[in-house]
């Protein structure tokens, strides 16, 4: 395969060489707006249309099956944040790939050749399938570098856009990890039967342990970015709470402190007869009602600087500001 020639062909001259090669790589790129119509691409590649009549149809779930001498796959990657399936079908000859528009992944599996070797196409299956979660790997590496950057800007100053942001990586974890469980959960399954026979070969046998120690990997890691996003929320959700507690200790505080005021305003505007025939000398204005406010506004910054609790909401206000 690495002294091979790639070229572009008609269908027509794909299933010839799919009849006539001896090791062959065939990638079939469909066009997104118009679906095909007519016969099947199994038919036209010449491939078995029973087992295959839904190779190339969109919206296939997650596949990984074993049909006598050839196996087929739906392979699902992500491409410019989206998720794609990859339609694969593989014998001991040729190696079929089937996607909608370009696919950077074929690209990406291609360029490995001339270093990886593939000695069959069951070993640039292997290849392709960890193209496929490498798109994953460096999605879910990338989503969750964001949420570490996000959660340090919020805690330097938060902003109302973050949740926004929040919102989209978690929703990009949920997708990936929706997406990649049912293929691992189908592809463990049906590998594991495959090489419980005795006639499965040793060397692809190690390649299938290969893949699913990489499976693995990354399916922790796309737990890790959902962990870290819920994390993130909670983070935004006590400085919010922070800020809320902050707001209602300095309203307490006020209220503190004009509550004599509020009072005394109130029981000297009561008509009583002792307070407006006996209570009329300025000195006992004086006394009364600007003393007794001076002396609990004494008193009561008295108390909160004796309790360190003005302090207190001076540290929050700074730890929040990011000073």
């Amino acid at each position: 395969m690495p002294d091979g020639t790639m070229t572009r062909a008609h269908v027509s001259e794909a299933r010839e060489r799919l009849a006539t090669s001896p090791f062959l790589l065939v990638d079939v790129e469909l066009s997104k707006k118009n679906p095909p119509t007519g016969q099947p691409l199994a038919h036209l590649l010449g491939l078995e249309v029973a087992d295959l009549a839904w190779l190339g149809r969109e919206g296939e779930s997650a596949r990984a099956e074993f049909l006598g001498g050839s196996a087929a796959f739906v392979v699902p990657a992500i491409e410019a944040g989206q998720v794609i399936h990859i339609h694969v079908v593989v014998t001991e000859r040729y190696l079929v790939t089937v996607h909608r528009g370009a696919a950077r992944l074929v690209a990406g599996l291609t360029a490995r050749f001339p270093h990886e070797r593939p000695q069959n196409a069951v070993a640039m299956l292997f290849l392709l399938l960890d193209e496929a979660l490498e798109t994953y790997r460096e999605s879910a590496v990338q989503a969750l570098l964001d949420v570490e950057d996000l959660e340090d800007e919020m805690f330097r100053q938060r902003q109302p856009e973050q949740v926004y942001r929040l919102a989209r990586l978690r929703r990009m974890a949920a997708l990936l990890h929706h997406t990649l469980l049912p293929y691992q959960r189908v592809m463990e399954e049906t590998v594991t039967r495959r090489m419980m026979s005795e006639s499965f070969p040793e060397e692809r046998q190690r390649l299938v342990r290969e893949y699913q120690r990489t499976s693995r990997m990354v399916l922790t890691d796309i737990e890790s970015l959902q962990e870290a996003a819920r994390r993130a929320f909670g983070s935004y959700s006590s400085l919010v709470s922070a800020d809320q507690n902050g707001v209602i200790n300095r309203l307490a505080i006020v209220s503190t402190i004009f509550l004599p005021l509020t009072f005394l305003t109130g029981f000297f505007g009561m008509n009583f007869a002792y307070l407006t025939d006996e209570l009329e000398s300025r000195a006992v204005f004086w006394l009364l009602a600007v003393g007794l406010q001076v002396a609990f506004l004494a008193i009561a910054l008295y108390m909160l600087h004796r309790t360190g609790l003005w302090r207190r909401l001076q540290d929050d206000d700074g730890g929040l500001d990011g000073e």
